[in-house]
Protein backbone atom coordinates (compact mmCIF):
# COMPACT_ATOMS: atom_id res chain seq x y z
CA UNK A 1 0.00 0.00 0.00
CA UNK A 2 1.28 3.68 -0.63
CA UNK A 3 0.68 6.20 2.16
CA UNK A 4 1.94 9.86 2.50
CA UNK A 5 2.30 11.36 5.87
CA UNK A 6 2.13 15.06 6.17
CA UNK A 7 2.60 17.34 9.48
CA UNK A 8 1.43 20.84 10.04
CA UNK A 9 0.68 23.11 13.36
CA UNK A 10 -3.08 24.03 13.66
CA UNK A 11 -3.91 26.10 16.61
CA UNK A 12 -0.72 25.73 18.54
CA UNK A 13 -0.74 22.10 18.48
CA UNK A 14 0.48 19.35 15.78
CA UNK A 15 -1.17 17.59 13.53
CA UNK A 16 -0.84 14.72 11.49
CA UNK A 17 -2.39 12.95 8.50
CA UNK A 18 -2.13 9.70 6.51
CA UNK A 19 -3.33 9.48 2.88
CA UNK A 20 -2.98 6.20 1.25
CA UNK A 21 -3.75 4.92 -1.84
CA UNK A 22 -7.47 4.21 -2.55
CA UNK A 23 -8.67 5.52 0.98
CA UNK A 24 -12.67 6.32 0.74
CA UNK A 25 -12.72 9.94 0.10
CA UNK A 26 -15.46 12.79 -1.18
CA UNK A 27 -13.85 12.58 -4.48
CA UNK A 28 -12.74 8.88 -5.06
CA UNK A 29 -9.10 8.24 -6.08
CA UNK A 30 -8.28 11.53 -4.23
CA UNK A 31 -7.95 13.00 -0.86
CA UNK A 32 -9.21 16.82 -0.52
CA UNK A 33 -8.13 19.36 1.42
CA UNK A 34 -9.30 22.75 2.52
CA UNK A 35 -11.04 24.62 5.13
CA UNK A 36 -14.85 23.21 4.12
CA UNK A 37 -15.70 20.05 6.16
CA UNK A 38 -18.31 18.83 3.94
CA UNK A 39 -15.85 19.27 0.44
CA UNK A 40 -13.18 17.81 2.09
CA UNK A 41 -11.36 14.87 3.73
CA UNK A 42 -8.98 16.61 5.13
CA UNK A 43 -9.72 19.76 7.19
CA UNK A 44 -7.46 22.20 8.39
CA UNK A 45 -9.82 25.16 9.69
CA UNK A 46 -6.87 28.59 9.64
CA UNK A 47 -8.86 31.68 7.73
CA UNK A 48 -5.71 31.52 5.27
CA UNK A 49 -7.09 27.91 3.75
CA UNK A 50 -9.27 28.12 0.83
CA UNK A 51 -12.85 26.18 1.65
CA UNK A 52 -11.31 23.79 -1.07
CA UNK A 53 -8.21 24.07 -1.56
CA UNK A 54 -5.68 21.29 -2.78
CA UNK A 55 -6.32 17.28 -3.61
CA UNK A 56 -3.60 14.51 -3.32
CA UNK A 57 -3.33 11.32 -4.80
CA UNK A 58 -1.20 8.44 -6.08
CA UNK A 59 -0.13 8.38 -9.70
CA UNK A 60 0.42 4.98 -11.07
CA UNK A 61 1.69 6.05 -14.11
CA UNK A 62 4.62 8.24 -12.22
CA UNK A 63 4.40 5.80 -9.01
CA UNK A 64 4.25 9.01 -6.79
CA UNK A 65 1.78 11.06 -4.72
CA UNK A 66 0.53 14.53 -6.15
CA UNK A 67 -0.68 17.77 -5.49
CA UNK A 68 -3.24 19.35 -7.19
CA UNK A 69 -4.94 22.72 -6.96
CA UNK A 70 -7.71 23.41 -6.53
CA UNK A 71 -8.01 27.27 -6.29
CA UNK A 72 -6.90 30.16 -8.71
CA UNK A 73 -7.07 32.75 -6.18
CA UNK A 74 -4.98 31.48 -3.26
CA UNK A 75 -2.97 29.06 -4.93
CA UNK A 76 -0.49 26.48 -2.81
CA UNK A 77 3.29 26.97 -2.94
CA UNK A 78 4.74 23.56 -2.87
CA UNK A 79 8.86 23.83 -2.17
CA UNK A 80 9.12 27.07 -3.16
CA UNK A 81 7.26 27.00 -6.18
CA UNK A 82 3.83 28.52 -6.64
CA UNK A 83 1.31 25.81 -8.05
CA UNK A 84 -1.49 28.18 -9.72
CA UNK A 85 -2.58 25.17 -12.30
CA UNK A 86 -1.98 22.15 -12.70
CA UNK A 87 -0.60 19.27 -10.68
CA UNK A 88 3.29 18.94 -8.75
CA UNK A 89 4.52 15.67 -7.43
CA UNK A 90 5.44 15.16 -3.50
CA UNK A 91 8.31 13.59 -1.81
CA UNK A 92 9.50 13.16 1.32
CA UNK A 93 10.39 16.32 3.00
CA UNK A 94 8.49 18.57 0.85
CA UNK A 95 6.91 21.61 2.36
CA UNK A 96 3.31 22.82 1.21
CA UNK A 97 1.92 26.43 2.24
CA UNK A 98 -1.93 26.16 2.26
CA UNK A 99 -2.49 29.95 2.83
CA UNK A 100 -0.33 30.31 5.99
CA UNK A 101 -0.15 26.71 7.15
CA UNK A 102 2.58 25.35 6.56
CA UNK A 103 2.56 21.20 6.19
CA UNK A 104 5.55 18.83 5.60
CA UNK A 105 5.30 15.58 4.22
CA UNK A 106 6.96 13.74 7.04
CA UNK A 107 7.23 10.10 5.04
CA UNK A 108 6.19 8.77 2.19
CA UNK A 109 5.56 4.49 2.21
CA UNK A 110 5.57 3.23 -1.61
CA UNK A 111 5.57 -0.43 -2.16
CA UNK A 112 7.56 -0.72 -5.86
CA UNK A 113 5.62 -1.77 -8.50
CA UNK A 114 4.96 -5.50 -9.06
CA UNK A 115 7.13 -5.89 -5.06
CA UNK A 116 4.99 -5.92 -1.94
CA UNK A 117 7.95 -5.31 0.09
CA UNK A 118 6.89 -1.53 1.36
CA UNK A 119 10.35 0.62 1.83
CA UNK A 120 9.29 4.07 4.50
CA UNK A 121 11.76 7.41 4.79
CA UNK A 122 11.00 9.13 7.54
CA UNK A 123 12.76 12.04 8.05
CA UNK A 124 13.64 14.98 10.44
CA UNK A 125 11.56 18.17 10.19
CA UNK A 126 13.33 20.41 8.03
CA UNK A 127 13.82 24.19 9.21
CA UNK A 128 11.91 26.33 7.39
CA UNK A 129 13.93 29.38 6.81
CA UNK A 130 11.27 31.49 4.96
CA UNK A 131 9.47 34.07 6.91
CA UNK A 132 5.48 33.77 6.09
CA UNK A 133 5.05 37.46 5.01
CA UNK A 134 8.17 37.22 2.36
CA UNK A 135 5.73 34.44 0.46
CA UNK A 136 2.36 35.93 0.61
CA UNK A 137 -0.48 37.92 2.24
CA UNK A 138 -4.20 36.61 2.42
CA UNK A 139 -7.20 38.54 3.09
CA UNK A 140 -11.16 38.34 2.76
CA UNK A 141 -13.05 38.91 -0.72
CA UNK A 142 -16.43 40.00 0.27
CA UNK A 143 -19.11 38.31 -1.22
CA UNK A 144 -20.82 41.40 -2.15
CA UNK A 145 -18.76 44.03 -3.97
CA UNK A 146 -15.68 41.79 -4.06
CA UNK A 147 -13.03 43.76 -2.40
CA UNK A 148 -10.64 42.31 -0.20
CA UNK A 149 -10.44 43.25 3.32
CA UNK A 150 -7.72 42.08 6.09
CA UNK A 151 -8.17 39.42 8.46
CA UNK A 152 -8.88 41.81 11.30
CA UNK A 153 -11.98 43.49 9.63
CA UNK A 154 -13.67 39.72 10.00
CA UNK A 155 -16.14 40.43 12.92
CA UNK A 156 -16.95 44.35 11.48
CA UNK A 157 -17.54 43.26 8.16
CA UNK A 158 -16.46 44.51 5.19
CA UNK A 159 -15.17 48.25 4.96
CA UNK A 160 -16.19 49.31 1.70
CA UNK A 161 -20.04 48.10 1.69
CA UNK A 162 -20.42 46.62 5.48
CA UNK A 163 -21.66 42.59 4.52
CA UNK A 164 -20.54 40.51 6.55
CA UNK A 165 -17.51 38.74 6.20
CA UNK A 166 -17.37 35.02 8.12
CA UNK A 167 -18.64 33.11 4.44
CA UNK A 168 -15.82 35.49 2.16
CA UNK A 169 -13.31 33.61 0.64
CA UNK A 170 -9.85 33.17 1.61
CA UNK A 171 -7.46 35.07 -1.44
CA UNK A 172 -4.17 35.28 -1.97
CA UNK A 173 -3.07 39.25 -2.26
CA UNK A 174 0.06 39.42 -4.59
CA UNK A 175 2.20 43.12 -4.46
Amino acid sequence: MHELILEWQEAHQKRMATIRDGQPSTNPGSVRIGRDPVKCDLVISDLTVSGLHVEIFFDNATHTFVLRNLRDTNPPTVDGRQVIHGEIPLSQGSTIYLGQVIVTVLAVSLAPPNNPIQQTIILPPKPINLPIHNIASYGLECPHCHRISPYERMGFGCQWCGTSLASAASVLITG
